[in-house]
C-alpha cells in the first residue's frame, strides 16, 4: 500500500512539476562534469521556487533555501511559507535540478543528510512530463528516522517499488560521504557507497529506466506516510542538508 501511495502521488507530482517547470523543458543532452559547488552553476542547475510537489510532501520549494558557500551547496528547512503559499504546507525547503538531462553514466555525489524522523535528503535523476517524457527515475535516499541506511529505488514508465534498504556502517548525517549511481545501458544500475558496490539492480524485478534524465536534490517532511518515513516533528531550528560536491561521468 505505501508503494502504491508514494506512486499515485509521485504521478500527480510529475502533471505538477510538468506546468511549474516549462521554461525548463527540452534541455539538451548533457556530458561529463565535476561540480565542486564553488559557486552555484545557472548554466548547469536551476532551483525550484514557489510550488508544492503533492500531498505526501509537507513542504513548498523556496528558491532561497538552496545556498552556496565554502564550497557546498546546501538545502534548509524551517517553518515558513513559500511564494503563493504552496499549497497551505506549512514548512519550506529547497530542491535543485539540472537544466540539461543525462543518459547513461555514473552519477555522483559527496552529501550529507538531515538526522530527524519525517524527512528525506535525497539525490536522484529524473524525468517525467515536464520533458515530455513517462516518469523514469533512480533513487538514493537518507530516511531522517535512521541516517545508518540509505534506500535505493527506480521507476520505469512510472512503475516502481522496488526500493532496497542499505545499511551503511556509519551515520550518514555526521559527515560527508561519496554515493554514486551507475547507470549501464547493458542492462543494470549500481549503486556505490565511498566507492564500494552495495547495490545492483539487472531489470529482473521489472524493466530498467531507458530515458535521459535530470540531475536532481532536494529535502523534504512527509506527511501521510508515517508507516516509511516516521512522524516530522519540526525540531524548532532550522534542518540542512549539505551536498560538497556533484559529477557525472557519460558512458
Amino acid at each position: 500500500m505505501k508503494r502504491l501511495i508514494r506512486a499515485l502521488v509521485l504521478t500527480a507530482t510529475t502533471v505538477l512539476a510538468a506546468v511549474q517547470l516549462s521554461p525548463a523543458a527540452h534541455a539538451a543532452i548533457g556530458g561529463s562534469f565535476v561540480d565542486q559547488f564553488n559557486s552555484f552553476d545557472t548554466s548547469r542547475w536551476h532551483k525550484a521556487d514557489g510550488w508544492s510537489n503533492g500531498s505526501m510532501f509537507n513542504v513548498g520549494w523556496r528558491a532561497d533555501h538552496v545556498w552556496n558557500s565554502g564550497g557546498v551547496t546546501g538545502i534548509n528547512l524551517d517553518k515558513a511559507t513559500c511564494p503563493g503559499g504552496c499549497s497551505g504546507k506549512p514548512y519550506a525547503s529547497g530542491e535543485f535540478r539540472s537544466n540539461d538531462l543525462y543518459s547513461y553514466g555514473r552519477f555522483e555525489v559527496r552529501m550529507m543528510a538531515v538526522k530527524r524522523a519525517g524527512t528525506v535528503t535525497s539525490f536522484f535523476t529524473y524525468t517525467g512530463p515536464s520533458d515530455n517524457q513517462p516518469w523514469d527515475e533512480i533513487d538514493v535516499e537518507i530516511l531522517g528516522k535512521n541516517t545508518y541506511q540509505m534506500q535505493t529505488n527506480y521507476f520505469t514508465n512510472g512503475v516502481g517499488g522496488h526500493e532496497t534498504i542499505i545499511n551503511l556502517g556509519f551515520d550518514a548525517s555526521a559527515g560527508f560521504h561519496t554515493y554514486a549511481i551507475e547507470w549501464w545501458n547493458r542492462g543494470t544500475i549500481n549503486w556505490f557507497v565511498d566507492g564500494r558496490l552495495v547495490h545492483q539492480e539487472n531489470g529482473s524485478r521489472g524493466p530498467l529506466p531507458t530515458r535521459p534524465q535530470r540531475i536532481m536534490a532536494n529535502l523534504w517532511p512527509g506527511i501521510g506516510v508515517d508507516d516509511w518515513l516516521g512522524p516530522f516533528v519540526y525540531p524548532g531550528t532550522t534542518l540542512t542538508a549539505r551536498y560538497d560536491s556533484v559529477s557525472y561521468t557519460k558512458y
